[in-house]
């Protein structure tokens, strides 16, 4: 029997503000009452877990019942909530991430009288300061303008109570650590700390050993189930006929995810798709970010059934019902299709994964299979090929290692 959120100790206000959510994922029925405790906490769980509830409910719920306390006695009244000096910090590697985890979390705290702040790079910083000039209590944040911000005098970390660092091996890969570092030897002690990250390892290990005390580990990462949940499908197609290949397996498709190594490769890929009919936008570092928001809100609710994404834009993809992820352009190592491919079959759910490969792409991608335990052929296709209908029909011998 699953453990209800009341069980795991969350308060009856943050109960009533979850429905119709009663059942708590399994990283949430893990983490919730030691962080509930105070204690420091290290989750191992991969994107699309429930991350965000694991360590929103008990930073919401112990800042409110701080807050309470500190209204029952005038003389702290005064220091539970203040302009530019959130009590809690939730640091994320990009803005999409920011804005979803804002999005989760705000009708939580609003429901508990806390106020939050989204503070990201990419847009001007006039709205921002603006928000931050406001009695506030916890602030989403990306570790550049979080900086920024504290430089200008804006925003201070002397009040910190809680911190959290979401995705942290995605904030590695994409060279945050150092400005993360930054932040944390400007926080005040004591302070709780909770870290998710689908990985423990190298710069993450370094952080849980030097920036947390006597942390509550624990461990949802299933890899060889999430690849047992995916069908994979690897084709092998011809340059002047990949665009053709592309659009026939997105248009048998109600919701596709596309991949390029690059942004002008993202760029240049929407067009084709777009002149081959299909409704299609792009996401990447270059765009405007009202685009990319526009374009990522777009996707979730349905009305664009096509979408293109870099690896780092991508990070901030939490979508549930994707059907299909194209890697258009072949991932770099095993650890990016693991990526890339998790934004389909989550939840437990089925999802198709499927890779197109050039003649010169081969030895690689049959490399990374091994390293992956993927037993499947690579199939030479033609955009004619009746099969890109249903591509569940292609290959029925294939299995996971």
């Amino acid at each position: 029997m699953k453990p209800s959120f009341d069980a795991l100790g969350v308060s009856p206000d943050l109960v009533r503000a979850l429905a119709p959510i009663t059942n708590p994922f399994p990283i949430q029925a893990l983490t919730i009452p030691d962080a509930l405790d105070g204690r420091d906490i290290c989750g191992k769980a991969k994107t699309g877990s429930g991350k965000t509830l694991a360590f929103g409910l008990p930073m919401l719920q112990r800042l409110s019942a701080d807050a309470d306390a500190g209204a029952s006695s005038p003389s702290t009244k005064t220091s539970t909530k203040t302009s530019g000096r959130p009590r809690g910090l939730v640091m994320v590697p990009t803005r999409e991430l920011a804005r979803q985890v804002a999005d989760v979390l705000r009708p939580l705290g609003e429901a508990l009288g806390l106020s939050l702040a989204t503070i990201y790079g990419g847009t001007g910083m006039d709205t921002q300061i603006k928000s931050l000039h406001r009695p506030i209590d916890i602030v989403v944040a990306t570790p550049g303008r979080l900086i920024d911000l504290h430089q200008r005098g804006d925003l201070h970390l002397d009040t910190i109570e809680i911190l959290v660092l979401d995705e942290a091996d995605r904030m590695a890969d994409m060279g945050f650590l150092p400005p993360v570092e930054w932040v944390l030897r400007r926080l005040p002690m004591p302070h709780q700390t909770m870290l998710f990250s689908a990985t423990l390892d190298g710069e993450i290990d370094y952080l849980v050993r030097h920036y947390l005390t006597d942390p509550a580990l624990h461990d949802v990462v299933e890899p060889v189930g999430t690849i047992s949940e995916m069908e994979h499908r690897f084709l092998a197609v011809h340059q002047m006929d990949k665009v053709k290949v592309a659009a026939k397996v997105a248009q048998a498709s109600p919701r596709t995810l596309l991949f390029t190594r690059t942004k002008r490769g993202a760029d240049t890929l929407t067009k084709n798709l777009q002149r081959e009919g299909l409704k299609v936008a792009a996401i990447h570092g270059d765009l405007p970010q009202k685009l990319r928001e526009r374009a990522l809100a777009d996707f979730m609710s349905g009305k664009l059934p096509v979408l293109v994404a870099t690896d780092v834009a991508a990070r901030g993809i939490h979508v549930e019902g994707i059907d299909v992820v194209i890697h258009y352009d072949p991932p770099e190592d095993p650890k990016t299709y693991l990526h890339r491919s998790g934004r389909t079959a989550r939840a437990g759910e089925e999802g198709l994964v499927v890779t197109l490969v050039l003649w010169d792409q081969r030895l690689e991608i049959e490399k990374m299979q091994r390293r992956l335990g993927i037993t499947q052929p690579v199939i030479e296709v033609f955009s004619n090929d009746p099969r890109l209908q249903d591509l569940r029909t292609l290959s029925p011998t294939a299995s996971v290692a």
